[in-house]
């Protein structure tokens, strides 16, 4: 069985941010978990990738806001101007991106046809601006240089995250991406069934409106114990994940999810509960991808 690839390098990680969010600091803390735990590191590959360049930055942002931020001197999404935070965003979005293009490009013996990109700090971000932890929109950007290169011509933006994408509506609307769907709370969704409606959009999908890619963003903050969040139960996220990563079987599209948000705390101050949402995703990506096909036939 062929294994999930996860687009990880170091520098995509940055514990610079001394901020509520954990966001910055959490792909080293996801991935380090789950390559300590065989059910999830037996079935993954590590995967290494180029950092973006500052065209594909760009073809989501001006080139004068892409300039300032990766030099210090406008904001970043954390409303500093830390350089370890700026030198970390082209490997986020870089991530994303390699992940796209491996799943559009490379054949992949599995059910499901997925990748994933340990970030966050995407869907706040819109043309001109960053905001709530989000300084460059990788969504955008990534669905923006995989239509260019011809790799993908319908994109759907999923975001399952707690807060409307305002970033990801800014750039669409701004740049008239009319290739791009974007699905995100506060307009598609505001209460846990319409959440978990939305979820099931692929498996209902007809077969004219489908998808050549689907940019998933699972994230944590949808818990009902998220301080900033507040919709779906541990199970009900898992139930979400599911609805998502069948439908991509269903419709054979393929699909890259990423982290998004998650700002729980355990009673000792760690992001373990967010690293067991993370988790979960994770287990139910390889669910749907065939990783766990023999061990369910032997306990049958």
């Amino acid at each position: 069985m062929t294994k999930v690839s996860v687009f990880y390098r170091p520098e995509q990680s940055s514990d610079a941010a001394n901020s509520f969010s954990p966001s910055a600091g959490k792909p080293a803390k996801v991935v380090a978990d789950w390559l300590s735990r065989p059910e999830i590191a037996d079935h993954i590959q590590i995967q290494d990738f180029e950092p973006a360049s500052d065209e594909v930055l760009c073809g989501a942002h001006d080139p004068s806001y892409v300039k300032g931020v990766l030099s210090g001197r406008i904001e970043n999404g954390f409303g500093n101007h830390n350089l370890e935070i700026a030198n970390s965003l082209r490997y986020t979005t870089g991530s994303l991106l390699a992940a796209a293009k491996h799943v559009l490009t490379e054949r992949i013996d599995s059910d499901l046809k997925a990748a994933i990109s340990p970030t966050s700090g995407f869907h706040h971000a819109g043309h001109v601006f960053g905001g709530g932890y989000c300084t460059f929109n990788g969504l955008i950007a990534t669905a923006v240089e995989v239509y260019r290169l011809g790799l993908a011509k319908h994109i759907l933006i999923l975001d399952m995250d707690q807060h409307y994408g305002n970033g990801t509506q800014d750039i669409i609307k701004k740049l008239g991406l009319d290739y791009i769907d974007h699905i995100t709370a506060c307009s598609s969704y505001d209460t846990a069934e319409e959440a978990l409606d939305a979820s099931l959009l692929l498996r209902n999908l007809p077969s004219r409106n489908q998808y050549d890619l689907v940019l998933y963003q699972a994230g944590a903050d949808i818990h009902v114990n998220d301080p900033l969040g507040g919709l779906l139960t541990t199970e009900q996220m898992k139930q979400r994940d599911a609805n998502v990563f069948s439908g991509c079987v269903v419709q054979g599209t393929p699909i890259v999810w990423n982290l998004a948000g998650g700002y729980q705390r355990d009673k000792a101050g760690s992001i373990e509960p967010v690293l067991a949402l993370h988790r979960q995703t994770a287990t139910q990506c390889l669910r749907y991808s065939g990783a766990y096909k023999n061990q369910q036939k032997e306990s049958e």
